[in-house]
């Protein structure tokens, strides 16, 4: 498995994202930045939960024989261990991040999207894309709306206080001699396809392919730019967001 991968962050902030790969696995975390004004219950903040998520997902990763599901839930219960005696776990507004993993495990290649950081597969030539699309079909997106769905059957679930979570993610297995080439994102790189219809999934994994991680991050960024006010007006989301993809040929 070889990966190649890049990241950026929103002009004037720090980057959200996290990104780590091993000789058999990789991952990508996106922190959900929190709202202004709105009380976490954790002095720490995004930056902190997604770079300690990250750190425990890479041992994890490196010696656990579990499933990705076992991994991720076990990092998310490690990192509820080091602020516990600190914060408030129970507030359901706790720092959270979205998550993205692959990791070739005996004759399968694994794979886990929790909330908006998909993957896209080319299995036997086909595209396949992994995405965990509960976020898009909330009722509602109210600060309150979101908070009361945040982890709970019927809404959406992210990594923050609940190992759970692990396993309500978009997760299953392909077989690996199937599998030429993968990417994964975070919902700032996705914006390609799915803000700006720059192409489909099979043209951004082509995109990647041929020019690279970084180049699919600056046609966002160009696209963020040229994005009208009306536009803008129109679609739900941030201007601009954190992007972070990888790139991985089997």
């Amino acid at each position: 498995m070889q990966a190649t991968q890049a990241t950026i962050a929103t002009p004037g902030r720090p980057n959200e994202d996290y990104l780590a790969a091993g000789p058999d696995w990789a991952f990508v975390l996106d922190g959900a930045t929190a709202p202004s004004g709105v009380d976490s219950g954790c002095a720490h903040d995004v930056p902190w939960l997604v770079r300690r998520l990250g750190g425990e997902l890479e041992r994890r990763l490196a010696a656990s024989d579990g499933t990705v599901a076992d991994v991720l839930a076990d990092a998310i219960r490690a990192t509820c261990a080091a602020h516990g005696d600190t914060c408030d776990l129970h507030n359901p507004s706790s720092p959270s991040a979205t998550a993205a993993l692959l990791r070739l495990r005996g004759y399968d290649l694994e794979y886990l999207a929790l909330a908006d950081s998909p993957i896209v597969l080319d299995v036997a030539g086909e595209t396949r894309p992994i995405i965990d699309d509960r976020i898009e079909r909330l009722p509602s997106y109210t600060l309150e709306a979101v908070r009361d769905l945040r982890n709970q059957p019927g809404g959406f679930w992210v990594a923050s206080t609940k190992p759970e979570a692990a396993y309500e993610a978009v997760h299953g297995v392909v077989p690996a001699a199937d599998v030429r080439r993968a990417v994964l994102l975070t919902d700032g790189a996705s914006r390609y396809v799915e803000r700006f219809g720059l192409g489909d999934w099979a043209d951004l994994l082509d995109l990647v392919e041929q020019v690279g991680p970084a180049e699919l991050l600056r046609h966002v960024r160009a696209a963020e730019e040229a994005e009208t006010s009306e536009e803008r007006r129109r679609r739900r989301g941030k201007p601009h967001d954190d992007a972070t993809a990888v790139f991985l040929r089997f």
